[in-house]
């Protein structure tokens, strides 16, 4: 086989390795274990008698690639499936929420919270406790077998509860990387909220391989935390940990302003890979100048680091020749430069945390400096292509992540559209830091001699040059892609980055490391910072600095992407025009609407909380906002500003039934990012979120409008028992005043009843409360709600109950959904759903996020 036979057989193995992988994990359910082990000797069986096939018989080359190909496809199916099995076990149904002792060690840096840890936790052994609360091994059940070992645990010191839902008690004993504790703990199974295109946070654990989560009981009869011991078992994290304190406490120290915590974090960041150090606001500015890449551990970093590193090494080790050594004659040191370059990448890809962008980055190193080593010429996609599949091999569930295909298509944009090239690249340059060579321009390599400029202005206008190609094109290429992730485009992007790259990768993160050993570095690059964020700021400030649009099918992306690409490659310009209407239909694409007269409803998950999209032809109206998961988190950033922005969704209004944190939580960043939404509540008048919105409407029984054929009538609460200004407040419990929606459409109802209880629902049959065809179950379950009068007057086809999964308050009871079940009322609920659809015009059709988009790696309710 001549060598380009070869290289395109491979290429095609390659490309239908990555094929079978991103085939297996669309499972919604694993085989066994032993249907891929026996899959995998089937297919090297047939392997076998493939190749004695066609070295019998001449094939065309169309069989014989497609025949290789199916082998390979099959053979990665059956590895992505084994290696999925080694992450199926999860904490046993009977143990989720009872308390348990457990002894093991901190396995990686905790994050600090305003309210305490949250860390990874490796179980060595577990206990059972049984009534009387006994701790001793002698009164408890060893249950070792049955709970997974690698957790992630919260810590938020004395559970003291605000009515909120969350700690407000001081910040809990700080732990530390590789010390053994004994906790007593509740674990429940890895489950996360599941929404159209949203986050995935079951796939993230997966992924991790953290099999439960849960949080430290510290009542006071339970208990209390103990240190065992300082163990050597995570040095590094442990290392990890040190830096990162004392860089904060250096930078940041008791009474310092909130800029100087602001910048601290962004250098820790950068130092240790602790995204969670940066400042919400911070990543807002980050992402609407589309640099949020370089502000954490990312592959550019680690690439940088061992591109700096392999080109000090190399030079070193010839320098050593003219001292008489004799190992640089032995042993090229374009050699020793890479290998000891991808040896201190590997410890920088360590220390950083061992984040998968991290992972992924030193494999493609791996791929690239092995295929030097053994001086093969490959061709630049043939490396692309392997360095995909090993990552793939190694993290199958990669492929779902936007960073692989934002790295990789940049990478392969890059290689494409640069300089020919045979061969892999001699020095893992990163990006904006490569290519430009007298080569490349000798036109203007002449005009530049002719002007004497020096021979570094030359060299720095040529790398400024490359560096603005090298921008723009990933910037063209990856515009698709961010909208398909992330419904957002940076205009400002391009411009931000030739500021900030250079910057951050030449100054602020040499600055930053070289902190570990001289602390007063990190000084200096918080100052170096310092004009950056400015200029950020500034950036982001700017009219349509960014655009948000709906994201799109994955099919319209993909052809964007290739449109993209297609104007980017060294292509002749008439085909280029030919791509340009590739990008149209993304541009160009909405979500489809619903008809006149027609409304139809997303009951978004959100844990334990009500938040009910309502859409009609050409408006838009959102019930309640969610819970407050934390002092830093609510589901108004996690959830509802992506999900909004995803569907392209302007609202005309947010109600608030009432002021409870779990429907008011997400409020305030809803009402940031929808300025034009008006405010409905039923909250008393100096609740702090009408500052928001000074011109908010009060909520009250008999106020009614219409939208696009679509009625819209407030049932409750009644003028006279609306919680007014001052001691009035505490009077009057916050559930009696909830607003109370109804929505008739063509072909259905909804009733939106929030916290309603039984007095108000009699109150409401009282009134001639009508049949409704959907329900939003009040009170999310409670026993004080859900009357058998009230479910008799409304006769729902559907209950809906937006309920956390094993939420403290128990919701929903038993009992009350026994009675909806003895109605004969179909019952769903978000744990076991996810996010919900129905249309008023299918009132007998309910979709259900978590069944559409079932995967092998998402949580079943029992």
């Amino acid at each position: 086989m001549t060598s380009m036979g070869w290289a395109r057989s491979l290429g095609w193995a390659l490309a239908a390795w990555c094929m079978g992988v991103a085939l297996a994990l669309q499972q919604a359910v694993l085989w066994p274990w032993q249907a891929y082990a026996g899959g995998l000797c089937a297919v090297m069986a047939g392997a076998l008698g493939l190749r004695r096939m066609l070295g019998h018989e001449r094939a065309g080359w169309a069989v014989h690639h497609a025949a290789w190909a199916l082998v390979w496809a099959a053979a990665a199916f059956g590895v992505t499936g084994l290696h999925a099995w080694t992450r199926v076990s999860t904490i046993e149904p009977m143990l989720e929420g009872q308390d348990l002792d457990v002894v093991g060690v901190v396995q990686a840096m905790p994050q600090r919270q305003d309210l305490g840890w949250r860390f990874r936790f490796r179980i060595e052994q577990a206990w059972q406790v049984d009534g009387s609360g006994a701790t001793g091994a002698s009164h408890a059940l060893r249950v070792d077998a049955q709970v997974p070992s690698q957790v992630y645990l919260g810590w938020y010191g004395q559970e003291g509860l605000h009515d909120s839902g969350w700690n407000l008690s001081p910040l809990p004993e700080p732990v530390k990387a590789g010390e053994r504790w004994r906790f007593r703990v509740r674990l429940k199974a890895p489950h996360g909220h599941l929404n159209p295109r949203g986050f995935d946070y079951e796939l993230w654990l997966w992924e991790q391989g953290i099999r439960a989560t849960g949080y430290v009981r510290t009542r006071a009869k339970d208990p209390a935390p103990r240190r065992l011991a300082s163990t050597w078992a995570h040095p590094i994290e442990g290392w990890r940990q040190a830096v990162r304190d004392r860089l904060l406490t250096h930078l940041s120290p008791p009474g310092s302003d909130a800029d100087a915590a602001k910048r601290a974090g962004v250098v820790a960041a950068l130092v240790t890979g602790d995204q969670a150090a940066i400042d919400r606001s911070d990543w807002d500015v980050f992402r609407a100048t589309g640099v949020s890449h370089l502000m954490s551990i990312s592959g550019l970093h680690v690439t940088m680091f061992a591109w700096i590193a392999s080109g000090l090494v190399a030079g070193c080790w010839r320098k050593l020749a003219l001292w008489g050594f004799s190992g640089p004659l032995r042993w090229p040191a374009v050699h020793v430069g890479a290998v000891v370059g991808l040896a201190l990448a590997a410890f920088y890809a360590l220390f950083s945390g061992w984040g998968v962008p991290a992972q992924r980055t030193l494999l493609m190193l791996l791929v690239v400096a092995g295929l030097n080593s053994l001086a093969r010429q490959w061709s630049g996609a043939l490396i692309w292509w392997t360095a995909g599949a090993v990552v793939l091999t190694f993290d199958p569930w990669a492929l779902l992540q936007p960073g692989f295909w934002l790295s990789f298509v940049a990478v392969g944009v890059l290689m494409a559209s640069g300089p020919d090239q045979k061969g892999p690249p001699q020095s893992p340059a990163p990006q904006g830091l490569s290519s430009g060579t007298k080569s490349e321009h000798p036109a203007l390599m002449h005009r530049l001699s002719a002007e004497k400029l020096p021979i570094w202005g030359i060299f720095v206008l040529q790398r400024l040059g490359a560096l603005c190609r090298e921008q723009a094109t990933v910037t063209l290429a990856l515009a698709p892609l961010t909208l398909l992730f992330f419904g957002q485009v940076s205009v400002v992007g391009l411009l931000a980055n030739l500021l900030a790259i250079p910057w951050v990768t030449l100054v602020v993160t040499p600055l930053a490391m070289l902190g570990v050993v001289w602390t007063e570095a990190w000084v200096l690059a918080a100052w170096a910072l310092l004009p950056m964020a400015q200029v950020l700021a500034w950036l982001a400030s700017w009219p349509l600095a960014s655009v948000s649009v709906a994201q799109p099918p994955w099919g319209l992306a993909l052809l964007a992407l290739l449109g993209a690409a297609g104007l980017v490659l060294k292509l002749p310009w008439s085909w280029k025009l030919l791509c340009l209407p590739l990008l149209w239909p993304v541009m160009g694409w909405s979500p489809q609407r619903p008809a006149q007269g027609v409304f139809d409803l997303l009951a978004a998950d959100v844990g334990q909380g009500n938040a009910v999209l309502v859409r009609t032809a050409t408006h838009s109206l959102l019930y309640d906002a969610g819970p407050r998961y934390s002092a830093e988190s609510d589901a108004g950033h996690r959830v509802l500003v992506p999900l909004l922005a995803q569907m392209g969704e302007q609202l005309d209004a947010l109600v608030l039934s009432h002021r409870d944190s779990d429907h008011t939580g997400g409020a305030a960043a809803v009402l940031a990012m929808q300025a034009q939404a008006k405010l409905w509540t039923s909250l008393e008048d100096e609740h702090p979120l009408h500052a928001l919105r000074p011109d908010w409407t009060p909520c009250q029984a008999g106020q009614s409008w219409v939208w696009d054929g679509v009625h819209f009538e407030v049932l409750h609460p009644l003028a006279a028992s609306r919680v007014a200004k001052g001691p009035s407040v505490s009077k009057i419990r916050p559930n009696a005043v909830s607003c109370v929606l109804r929505i008739q459409g063509a072909g259905g109802a909804a009733l939106l009843a929030g916290d309603i209880e039984a007095a108000q629902e009699l109150d409401l049959v009282r009134q001639g409360l009508k049949p409704v065809d959907w329900l939003l179950v009040p009170h999310h379950g409670s026993k004080t709600s859900s009357s058998i009068a009230f479910l008799q007057a409304l006769q729902p086809q559907w209950a809906m109950v937006q309920a956390g999964y094993r939420n403290r308050f128990g919701h929903p009871a038993p009992e009350v959904m026994a009675r909806y079940k003895d109605l004969q009322i179909q019952w769903v609920d978000s744990p076991r759903c996810g996010a919900a659809r129905w249309r008023s015009d299918r009132p007998e059709q309910l979709d259900c996020e978590r069944v559409q988009s079932r995967r092998y790696w998402h949580h079943l309710p029992p």
